[in-house]
């Protein structure tokens, strides 16, 4: 029976497989990153590593919301590029027995980005894939914005990035 972190959305409940989780913690300002896709809303400094923050309202097409204090930020892995999720509110971590998740159609555009879909008894939530998260020129533009990030001698202390914790 796997383990997944829930969180939510605008409303909306999503999970995560805990496997690529490292930790949720409190947001903190984010320092846009130039020549980063529309899908990363910037970076922050994760004990000294630069880490791009994904925007899961951009891929999902839901409305834009300004970091507010009470939103959190999951660390996780994206294969092996460490990433922050800004979401509204981690819930819980919950075993999701195999009878409960179908898996997501790739024949469907709008699933392309999710894992599945867990059918719980107060209603369904997405399993958001970290693994098929970014396109390949998404990828790509992403690797090139932090190089030059790198390149540039903008380390996140440096930059301004604010640290998430030490």
């Amino acid at each position: 029976m796997p383990d997944f972190l829930l969180f939510t959305l605008d409303q909306r409940r999503f999970a995560l497989p805990v496997a690529p989780v490292r930790e949720a913690v409190a947001a903190v300002a984010i320092t846009p990153l130039a020549g980063a896709p529309g899908v990363i809303e910037g970076v922050i400094d994760v004990r000294g590593t630069p880490t791009p923050v994904l925007d899961l309202r951009a891929r999902f097409e839901m409305r834009p919301k300004p970091l507010a204090v009470d939103d959190h930020l999951v660390l996780a892995s994206a294969g092996e590029r460490p990433v922050a999720l800004r979401v509204d509110r981690v819930t819980e971590v919950v075993s999701l027995d195999d009878d409960l998740v179908s898996a997501a159609r790739p024949d469907d555009p709008a699933m392309r980005h999710l894992a599945g879909v867990a059918h719980l008894p107060d209603g369904l939530v997405l399993i958001a894939d970290l693994e098929a998260f970014f396109t390949q020129g998404e990828a790509e533009a992403l690797a090139r914005a932090l190089a030059a990030e790198r390149e540039a001698g903008r380390d996140g202390e440096r930059a301004g990035a604010p640290d998430v914790a030490r």
